[in-house]
């Protein structure tokens, strides 16, 4: 994903990453990691809960990217790590 950066951007695409860690830990992996984009932390699960990326039976979340467009509408949706051409692809 940070590698991917510029293609992201080229589209039109902003890019950032949810997880329940807390703010602090998300700003010190940010920074080891060389993030230039905004990881939001979700402590409560909300977000995980309503885009279904919890493992099932458990509190945590499995990797999954989505794409969602301005219209709020779901564009792309894929567990694990897909590459950006694939994710862009669904733009059209």
């Amino acid at each position: 994903m940070r590698d991917e950066q510029p293609k992201y951007s080229q589209k039109g695409v902003r890019t950032f990453g949810v997880n329940p860690a807390s703010v602090q830990n998300h700003e010190a992996y940010a920074a080891k990691f060389g993030f230039a984009f905004p990881l939001l932390a979700d402590t409560a699960r909300e977000v995980s809960t309503a885009y279904r990326a919890l493992r099932p039976g458990s509190r945590w979340p499995l990797r999954t990217v989505y794409l969602v467009g301005t219209d709020g509408r779901v564009r792309f949706a894929q567990r694990g790590v897909p590459d950006a051409d694939q994710i862009l692809a669904s733009l059209g």
